[in-house]
């Protein structure tokens, strides 16, 4: 509890830098996956498509009477898709097209609120972690937040779907959840560690300070 308690005191002390790096990490994921498309295939997206998203989750509720299946598939329900569609073969196909599924959104979210938390707290120890410490803490925050965001990744395209290669698509499939919660395990004992790094500097601080008034105390 006390952990928690220092990593929300270090986040108002810091909010602004914290809301506008959870911001920035929230939107630059599905970004640079859209721009990763745009700059393998030299195309622009010339479609967008918001689908009816709580109708779709309405109905598999009232539709699905196994709560298992109902789970798995309201998880993979798309909510806005944007790409580009070539119209050569009857009513078109998409080439490529990158999809927002609010289920794996809200993973891309839980990641930026670590990296943010982490990039905060790693501002708040400059002073007392070494730098080797701390460039080490941003390196395994880094592959924490691409290990977890690789698996929730949705781009598709004709020939592949979420990967670079059909291999590759089918090998991250099965175990596409248990990347993401390491990923996400990792930033959070990353935040940790650094939590109690801090609390250790504050208990110095205290007991630095305490020392001259005791001294005092027993002198008189």
């Amino acid at each position: 509890m006390s952990t928690l308690v220092d990593v929300l005191r270090e986040i108002r002390a810091s909010l602004l830098l914290w809301l506008a790096l959870l911001v920035a990490f929230f939107a630059a994921f599905p970004l640079l996956q859209l721009a990763l498309l745009i700059v393998r295939f030299q195309e622009l997206p010339n479609y967008l498509i918001v689908h009816d998203w709580p109708g779709n989750i309405a109905r598999i509720v009232r539709m699905t009477p196994s709560i298992a299946d109902m789970v798995s598939i309201m998880r993979d329900e798309w909510l806005i898709e944007i790409g580009s569609m070539n119209f050569a073969y009857g009513h078109g196909i998409a080439e490529w097209s990158f999809v927002l599924v609010p289920a794996k959104a809200g993973v891309t979210l839980v990641i930026a609120l670590f990296l943010a938390t982490n990039v905060v707290l790693l501002r708040a120890v400059r002073k007392t972690c070494p730098l080797s410490a701390r460039l080490g803490a941003s390196a395994a925050a880094a592959g924490g937040a691409l290990l977890a965001g690789a698996a929730t990744m949705t781009i598709t395209w004709v020939v592949c779907c979420a990967a670079v290669s059909v291999a590759t698509a089918f090998a991250l499939q099965p175990i596409g959840g248990w990347l993401s919660l390491f990923g996400i395990v990792l930033l959070a004992a990353i935040a940790a560690a650094l939590v109690r790094q801090l609390s250790g500097r504050r208990r110095g601080t205290s007991a630095a300070m305490a020392e001259p008034t005791q001294l005092a105390r027993a002198s008189s």
